[in-house]
């Protein structure tokens, strides 16, 4: 499965089913009152966070989602059926961040636990039916309110792999033969840098009711943080790692083993000052190979605690095992920076007055458009009592203050009227 691990994705929730103009027909019953039903409520978005699933890549061909509409209304006083909520799984570690037309980008959710949900885009309220608009005044509205138009949203998706132990180090150390032998992943293997393209998942078993997470990150070069071969899309996947393995290259000279090991120690600290913070298990593989048992030597004289093994024949790998299984379970649980969930502080009744090139005054504000898309402008009575909402919201005392005169242009999200 190819690994995706940030895409951009439409979503809309359904629209609110219309409410319905109806009178009560009954034998014996002469002239009934209103008897129009409700419309049903537009089904919401929801992202479900799910651990089958460790990629993106289910969103690369479909992009744009979409819930059920609600029913119309109907005779009877009956409402319409709401419509069906659209569930849409994530991989457990996805980042969401979402926009609108008229608004920037803003963090939303991090989907960090399975089964966690998050209404991402709501849906419509159903209209209300005539039988709702009857007063003493005026006995027989004909007239019923539209359904409420459901969110719509850009979504863009970001993972970021929770695995509980990351292998890290320069290309060709071994890092994908270690996994392999490990696990029942079976990454791609070759004697060349950059043989892995893409993070590896693979599943650690220490015991038949014990095991661990485990992620290969493809080799990482000078200037990884700054995205040379790719490395600021591997990099973010060790951030919730609780256990860092720095695989060091055995068959390389002494020095060569020095300068890489400083390289990726300041690679990860010029990304995330806290990666180079993480629990680290040094690691030096190829330990079969001539010299290798001397530089580990060495290595132990200068940093203490160094594991010796070779993948390849499977030499101090179950040693490996029990000391990455031990540092897990002291090791604290990773937390991940993102912006805190952008709270929106305007009073629901708030609205705002803008001014195009055209001199058209354009009102904008939630309550006022959602109630301009719930207005059947068909009906004169709905018409009036939409004029009337918009005095009581103090639109007209505005653009009065404003300039407005009769004639000019007001735009209402896609309506647009005339002062008056």
């Amino acid at each position: 499965m190819q690994f995706i691990d940030e895409v951009t994705i439409e979503v809309a929730a359904g629209d609110g089913g219309a409410g319905a103009v109806a009178w009560r027909r009954e034998k014996y019953v002469d002239k009934g009152g209103p008897a129009g039903g409700d419309g049903g409520h537009g089904g919401g978005v929801y992202l479900e966070a799910s651990h089958e699933l460790s990629t993106l890549v289910e969103f690369r061909y479909k992009r744009s989602f979409h819930a059920d509409l609600g029913k119309p209304g109907d005779i009877k006083n009956m409402s319409g059926r709401s419509g069906e909520d659209l569930v849409i799984r994530v991989p457990v570690g996805t980042l969401v961040y979402r926009k609108t037309e008229s608004r920037d980008e803003a963090f939303f959710a991090d989907l960090c636990e399975d089964g966690q949900r998050v209404l991402i885009a709501k849906g419509g309220r159903g209209g209300l039916g005539n039988q709702h608009y009857a007063t003493p005044v005026r006995q027989a509205p004909q007239f019923a309110e539209k359904g409420e138009p459901g969110e719509r949203f850009t979504i863009r998706m970001e993972l970021r792999l929770l695995a509980d132990c990351g292998i890290i180090g320069v290309p060709n150390a071994g890092k994908s033969t270690l996994l392999s032998v490990v696990s029942a992943a079976r990454p791609k293997i070759a004697n060349y840098p950059f043989t892995t393209l893409e993070p590896q998942l693979g599943v650690v078993r220490i015991s038949d009711d014990e095991s661990f997470l485990m992620v290969d990150v493809p080799g990482l070069i000078e200037g990884a943080h700054e995205g040379a071969g790719l490395g600021d899309q591997f990099l973010r996947h060790v951030e919730r790692t609780r256990v860092l393995v720095h695989l060091l290259d055995g068959a390389k000279t002494l020095d060569e083993i020095l300068a890489d090991k400083s390289m990726i120690e300041r690679e990860l600290h010029a990304w995330k000052p806290q990666l180079s913070e993480k629990p680290m298990l040094l690691v030096l593989n190829k330990c079969d190979l001539p010299d290798a048992q001397e530089h580990l030597e060495e290595l132990r004289a200068r940093f203490g605690h160094v594991l010796g093994m070779s993948a390849a024949t499977n030499s101090g790998v179950r040693e490996f095992l029990y000391d990455v299984w031990k540092a897990i379970g002291e090791a604290p649980i990773p937390h991940v920076d993102h912006p805190e969930p952008r709270i929106e502080l305007l009073p629901r009744d708030a609205f705002i007055v803008t001014r195009d090139d055209d001199g058209t005054f354009v009102l904008s504000g939630d309550r006022i458009e959602r109630l301009a898309a719930m207005t059947n402008f068909e009906s004169d009575e709905a018409l009036l009592r939409f004029e009337r909402t918009l005095v009581k919201m103090g639109v007209e005392k505005k653009l009065k203050a404003l300039g407005a005169v009769d004639g000019d242009s007001v735009r209402i999200g896609t309506y647009e009227f005339f002062y008056s």
